[in-house]
């Protein structure tokens, strides 16, 4: 089946994408893959990817000090570090296993029929303290959905947290944007038309920024949710969740392992913290380290004033080293995640053909994910083949 792949950017990938910068490789704010994710294990080849992983755990940032968590169902010598750790009671550790029992135990979509609320109302009613959903649940949770109030809805956290139980933290070798380019291989290059913006569409019709109008038996629109808006007369609005994300280089790097710092204080801009050439030594340039810094939401300072609020936070962790560390960019990324309040995800997918010859797809469809944007591509692809037959 013929078809043509109109982008607007000089190349493919959306939010997914992986700029080089002096030598380092910075991927359009902070991301991963979660290699559990269904759709990824069906559509990726993980080994060509070359996938480097997180540890299994995190270091959080509480009263002047770092602790140490971690999965002691897969990392087991290091278990007793999380159970003496002040961050939560033995009995908020073992109400945790219950949650990992629980998001774990039966089908993906028998998780979706579970009663939908709020992740912050979720985590209360199964009896974690305000210092456990403050220290741990909060900013863990906040840097995944983008999402301070916690107004996500609860089939998320407990999808989130059924992949993080069951695979792997990673990162391709190469950066996050080789995601987009393995799928784009397997289709000829001369399907795909960058820097091409578009400005309407319409059934059967595709009318682009420079005026010329293009005709098809059937016109997907794989954007961002407010994008789709902006592209389809009465198309409902799609609110997002934005992020910033500042990318350091520094001759000496503050932690040697591929873990993720997390902010439990509850105070300061950062929200979590990591080293990319610790996990993939291929996103530095030479010895040097990268150090990524995610600050939620689009803040209104400029980017040297925040650049400078950043910095102060950082010297609270690390020392005033931090003031010779090299800035390489700033990210500030506005529509990151589609917002998913409760009752978003009943049901869990989202009309996908809006009428004869006008179909959309992208993680607003599904849900906000890597994973979520692949099964929407897939089901679209699915829908137009049986329409056209």
């Amino acid at each position: 089946m013929p078809f043509k792949i109109l982008e607007a950017d000089d190349q493919i990938g959306g939010r997914v994408q992986t700029d080089v910068v002096d030598g380092f490789l910075l991927d359009r704010g902070f991301q991963v893959l979660l290699s559990a994710y269904p759709e990824c294990r069906r559509m990726l080849d993980y080994e060509a990817l070359k996938l480097r992983r997180f540890y299994l755990g995190a270091l959080i940032w509480f009263k002047g000090k770092f602790h140490r968590i971690t999965d002691p169902w897969r990392q087991p010598f290091s278990a007793l570090k999380t159970v003496f750790s002040p961050i939560g009671t033995l009995n908020e550790k073992i109400r945790i296993s219950r949650l990992r029992r629980k998001t774990t135990s039966g089908t993906l979509d028998s998780l979706f029929e579970h009663p939908e609320t709020s992740t912050l109302l979720a985590i209360k009613e199964m009896g974690f303290s305000d210092g456990m959903i403050n220290r741990f649940f909060k900013p863990f949770f906040d840097g995944i959905f983008l999402d301070r109030s916690l107004e996500t809805s609860s089939r998320m956290l407990e999808f989130t947290f059924r992949m993080f139980s069951t695979g792997d933290t990673v990162i391709p070798e190469q950066g996050m944007g080789q995601i987009p380019k393995q799928l784009a291989s397997h289709i000829p290059s001369d399907a795909i038309q960058t820097q091409t913006a578009v400005r309407t569409v319409k059934p059967h019709i595709v009318e682009l920024s420079c005026g010329e109008v293009l005709r098809a038996n059937a016109v997907v629109v794989a954007t961002e949710g407010h994008r789709s808006t902006k592209l389809i007369d009465g198309f409902p609005e799609v609110n997002g969740r934005s992020a910033t994300c500042l990318y350091f280089a520094t001759d000496k790097s503050p932690v040697s392992e591929p873990v993720l710092i997390i902010n439990g204080e509850n105070q300061g801009v950062i929200n979590n913290l990591c080293v990319p050439s610790a996990v993939s030594p291929t996103y530095s340039a030479g010895n040097s380290a990268l150090i990524s810094v995610t600050v939620l939401g689009n803040p209104d300072q400029d980017n040297k004033v925040l650049e400078e609020l950043v910095r102060e936070h950082l010297s609270e962790w690390f020392g005033l080293d931090v003031q010779y560390w090299q800035h390489l960019r700033t990210y500030r990324i506005q529509h990151a995640l589609p917002q998913v309040h409760p009752l978003a995800l009943t049901p869990p997918q989202r009309p996908i053909k809006l009428e004869t010859g006008l179909y959309v797809c992208g993680d607003h469809r599904d849900t906000p994910s890597v994973h979520g944007a692949m099964v929407s591509g897939r089901r679209i692809a699915e829908v137009v083949v049986k329409d056209l037959r």
